[in-house]
């Protein structure tokens, strides 16, 4: 049965039951809010420490590598006080004493030195150096275990991205180190960069055979690498010869016009150093960075054991700057996102009753 004196008051019930309704969504949006921006912040801290160890990672890896690269010339330092001036002069490790290049440029080399080809006959130096083209000079040796094929293959690479060909604008004299090589082993070391070189593109194919290879004796090699300003040693204990890595470049007469240093050589630079010298130009050093074939060991200064623990160091402070960066852009991408809570889906909250409509009987 309807009671006219309740309709009044059941939706004044009921309109204060939605506002509290509304009131309790209100609280939850603003604790959701709330929630969102601590979290938020907890995201952006934890980001901005991830880069901050990943920048740092980054630079105490750049500082091992450096020190990687320069450890060569500080393996041993002194300190000289001389007329109230402090200075300090780094000393190479016992084994690279005297290990170096000096430069000669201008001078004229040797060209009645006589080597022997790979076919076996005693050649000049001359009967390359004929005032025809310019040459590029190396001193290398086949059982080289790291440096020698490293540079050579790099060289490869260089001509097969040069503008001059190989045999009509230039030609190559590799020199052996070792007085001890054979001819059958200097061959098998001609055919295996002859072929290279054919492989290598750039219309070079056909001037490989302008690539020699060349053995010689103590003597003579000894004599070449005096004129060219080349410095090397030989470790006896190894069996290996320690040597700087860089091509020497002469005029078609003969005289030195540049040194480029290092295991690969830009393909501008490389064909720019030609030209001059086929001008008959000197030019200057462009890059002076040595690179010694020699193989540190315990015995020798743990050179070797200690530079390979760098590197991992330096391979594991990379990967955690990697990881730095990527739960950095992670943690940004994810509080972009909504955060999951327990408020309604719908941002529109039910309308109240009408208070004109009498409820219904139970």
């Amino acid at each position: 049965m309807f009671v006219p004196g309740r309709v009044a008051s059941k939706p004044g019930l009921e309109e204060r039951a939605f506002v509290g309704q509304r009131a309790a969504l209100a609280e939850g949006a603003v604790s959701s809010r709330r929630a969102r921006g601590a979290t938020s912040r907890a995201s952006a801290s934890l980001a901005r420490v991830l880069s901050a160890v990943a920048l740092s990672a980054c630079s105490i890896g750049s500082l091992l590598t450096s020190a990687i690269v320069a450890w060569p010339a500080r393996a041993a330092a002194q300190t000289i006080i001389e007329d109230g001036v402090v200075t300090r002069k780094e000393t190479a490790p016992k084994r690279l004493s005297g290990i170096d290049i000096e430069e000669h440029l201008d001078q004229q080399l040797p060209l009645g030195l006589e080597f022997a080809d790979t076919s076996g006959q005693n050649v000049a130096l001359s009967k390359y150096v004929r005032g025809a083209l310019p040459i590029i000079f190396t001193l290398n040796y086949s059982d080289c275990p790291m440096l020698c094929s490293l540079q050579l293959t790099g060289l490869v690479a260089a001509l097969g991205k040069l503008d001059r060909k190989l045999g009509r604008d230039f030609e190559i004299v590799t020199v052996s180190l070792n007085p001890e090589e054979t001819t059958a082993r200097a061959r098998e070391t001609e055919a295996r960069y002859q072929g290279d070189v054919a492989q290598g593109g750039a219309g070079q194919a056909e001037g490989r055979a302008a690539w020699h290879f060349l053995t010689g004796s103590k003597a003579n090699i000894d004599a070449l690498a005096d004129a060219l300003g080349v410095r090397y040693g030989y470790n006896e204990e190894r069996r290996e010869y320690v040597h700087p890595a860089a091509l020497m470049l002469a005029t078609p007469s003969g005289r030195i016009s540049r040194y480029l240093y290092g295991i690969e050589y830009h393909p501008k630079t490389l064909s720019l150093s030609l030209v001059e010298a086929a001008e008959g130009k000197i030019g200057t050093s462009v890059d002076r960075f040595i690179l010694y074939c020699f193989h540190y060991d315990d015995a020798e200064g743990r050179y070797a054991p200690v530079a390979m623990n760098i590197m991992r160091v330096g391979g594991s402070l990379t990967a955690l700057a990697l990881g730095g960066f990527l739960g950095a852009y992670w943690l940004r991408q994810g509080r972009r996102r909504p955060l999951a809570s327990g408020a309604p889906s719908s941002p529109h909250p039910a309308s109240p009753p009408d208070p004109s409509v009498p409820p219904r009987e139970t």
